[in-house]
């Protein structure tokens, strides 16, 4: 009779196992924040409400077929300052999106992107689910959302592997195309297309640019050949590294100003400062401090400080 009922009880188990779903591990491990910069709403609890909503699409979701175990889920920091309320529901904001890896063997984190993205439109309602289609435009927020997970996601995967990132990248070109193509007059944003240099349309362009190829395989000689392997071999790593930034100087000079390049430097100036300000000799540090200050002058100062350190 026991034996009857242990077996019953396996049974079940077993059937309701089979019945679930396959789990799928999320890749994003977001924190947003939402404030409001010379606007006033006056109900708190939208903008909290708003803040939890974002967080919990951009946690909940599986945006790709990849299993992440918990600790290599990205994070991604996202700061939304809203600057405008034009009608009920609709809203002008600047938003910034930071994204991060681990180093291995460090307890130490990197950032991979840090990005302004300074016209971050769209409607919002607590009554309505965030929701998104992979085939249709649903909303601008939705849209806006996925696009820079699947940049991060694509920038992630090119710092573990050449140039990882291009299926993420597709995905990310089809959300671009759904969203500029759409005609809702209200969710109309221009930054889906090439009139400014320096919105998200061209952060793609420049990730899908062949002409640009090097600042991405430069990505993977700087994280996985040079972080990655700091700490048991800081000479290899700084040597990947230089390896790397000549790469970026490579692409730079090939199309001056070009966001990317921008963008990268925005994100490591410091970071490159910190790494050769010690344990490299002096011809190198010149060398590097003469490459860095061609491509990037606007952070000259930090690369000129690394030759008054040994």
């Amino acid at each position: 009779m026991k034996r009857n009922s242990l077996l019953s009880s396996v049974l079940v188990v077993l059937a309701f196992l089979l019945a679930a779903p396959a789990s799928q591990a999320q890749e994003i491990l977001s924190e947003v924040r939402v404030t409001t910069e010379n606007v006033t709403i006056s109900d708190q609890q939208l903008v909290q409400q708003m803040q939890k909503d974002i967080q919990a699409f951009l946690n909940t979701r599986s945006f790709t077929n990849q299993e992440y175990r918990p600790e290599e889920r990205i994070k991604m920091r996202m700061f939304i300052g809203i600057t405008g309320i034009p009608q009920n529901g609709q809203y002008i904001a600047t938003a910034r999106i930071v994204t991060t890896r681990p180093v291995y063997g460090t307890g130490f984190e990197t950032n991979l992107l840090s990005f302004t993205d300074r016209n971050f439109r769209f409607n919002y309602s607590p009554q309505n689910p965030i929701d998104f289609s992979e085939n249709t435009f649903v909303g601008n927020l939705s849209s806006l959302l996925t696009f820079y997970t699947y940049i991060a996601i694509g920038l992630d995967q090119d710092s573990f592997s050449r140039l990882g990132g291009s299926p993420y990248y597709d995905q990310a070109r089809i959300v671009l195309q759904n969203a500029s193509s759409q005609t809702v007059t209200n969710e109309s944003d221009e930054a889906w297309k090439d009139g400014n240099t320096r919105n998200r349309y061209w952060l793609l362009n420049n990730l899908q640019d062949p002409q640009l190829e090097a600042l991405r395989t430069g990505s993977y000689a700087y994280y996985r050949q040079g972080l990655d392997i700091f700490i048991e071999k800081p000479e290899d790593a700084r040597a990947s590294i230089f390896t790397a930034l000549q790469s970026v100087q490579v692409a730079a000079t090939r199309r001056p100003g070009t966001l990317l390049a921008r963008a990268f430097f925005d994100t490591k100036a410091e970071e490159i400062a910190n790494i050769f300000r010690s344990g490299t000799d002096m011809q190198q540090k010149q060398n590097l401090a003469n490459l860095l200050t061609e491509v990037d002058p606007t952070n000259s100062s930090k690369y000129q400080a690394m030759l008054k350190q040994q």
